[in-house]
């Protein structure tokens, strides 16, 4: 089933029930408010959403069908307990920390890398990215995220498998001129990782079928930056890290509370063991500005692709084998706050 948060001007929003083909819902908060609260029991809402899933599906329903309009959507969990990212795919990892001047640790290849992001206040899929300067060199993230439920302190990789409820796309808005500076005190990203949005609808695992495998998704995600295509890196390839991997490392120390997110972390594809190329000469492109910026600098010397500047607009996207949107697209302008507005 596919799941969604509308706005209707609450902190967390009303919990409603996608169709399928992302074209209407009907309103779900008679079963649970909010999707925090279906997580929280999911146990006993889990089947009352999927049985009202299969009657929307069969025509059965009696609940009302409403048009979809994205632009009306929070982000599923529009807050959060807990946003934990990791860095899953190395060879981002190995391009960016290139990109800054830092060498990788070997144990990059064995030990997942993790940042606990701002939880407490996302963007909707089709909201603006507001910012205030572009010297602070802004950038978009395409990664996949799953919703836990409860995990246990020291969970079993099986635990963390069993334990994914929920799965969505993320773009995890960075800001590259900050970094370097941040990460040089020590404590990690705070100022450099601004709000992140998520796709329209976050969907149970049995919604993707074989590709996902209990742990990745096997499909290519779809980046575009100002209408053209930038990235289409398959998200099963080149993980090095599944999600179960994640998860339990997240539960390594502490409990995670169901309604938990956990990212991958910037989906990256190599191409013949080197770095890829852009979709316009026949690769799979990138998911974020940072990689092609480092592959110019190693290539010709200096980067030539601007960080995304005041107008820009990035969409996120990911397609069943049919060519039909799964979890509906993150679509989103940068433009420049004002604290005065």
């Amino acid at each position: 089933m596919k799941l969604a948060t509308l706005k209707n001007g609450t902190r967390d929003g009303q919990l409603i029930l996608v169709t399928g083909d992302l074209s209407h819902y009907v309103d779900a908060s008679a079963i649970a408010l909010t999707l925090q609260a279906a997580l929280d029991n999911w146990g006993v809402i889990e089947p009352r959403l999927t049985e009202l899933a299969a009657e929307i599906a069969a025509g059965s329903t009696v609940a009302t069908l409403m048009k979809l309009d994205a632009t009306k959507l929070h982000s599923p969990l529009p807050r959060a307990f807990q946003w934990a990212d990791g860095s899953a795919y190395v060879n981002h990892v190995e391009l960016v920390r290139k990109a800054r001047g830092a060498e990788m640790p070997e144990t990059f290849w064995t030990d997942p890398l993790m940042y606990q992001g701002g939880s407490d206040s996302f963007l909707g899929p089709r909201d603006d990215i507001r910012l205030a300067d572009t010297a602070w060199g802004i950038d978009m993230e395409g990664e996949i995220a799953v919703i836990t439920g409860d995990i246990p302190m020291g969970a079993s990789l099986e635990q963390a498998r069993d334990g994914i409820r929920l799965i969505m796309l993320v773009n995890d808005v960075s800001l590259r001129g900050l970094i370097p500076g941040e990460l040089a005190k020590g404590f990690g990203f705070f100022q450099s990782k601004p709000s992140s949005a998520f796709s329209p609808v976050a969907v149970t695992p049995d919604e993707l079928g074989d590709a996902w495998d209990g742990g990745k998704v096997h499909l290519p995600l779809c980046v575009d930056l100002n209408g053209k295509p930038f990235g289409r890196a398959n998200a099963g390839v080149d993980m090095t890290f599944d999600f179960a991997q994640l998860v339990a490392h997240a539960a390594k120390t502490r409990p995670l509370c169901a309604g938990s997110i956990i990212g991958s972390g910037t989906v990256s594809n190599k191409l013949d063991g080197a770095a890829g190329k852009p979709v316009d000469q026949g690769g799979a492109g990138y998911s974020c500005i940072a990689e092609i910026r480092m592959i110019e600098t190693i290539e010709n010397g200096k980067p030539e692709t601007p960080f995304m500047q005041f107008g820009d607009q990035v969409r996120i996207e990911m397609l069943d084998g049919d060519g039909q949107s799964i979890f509906g697209a993150i679509d989103q302008k940068v433009i420049q706050y004002n604290r005065a507005e």
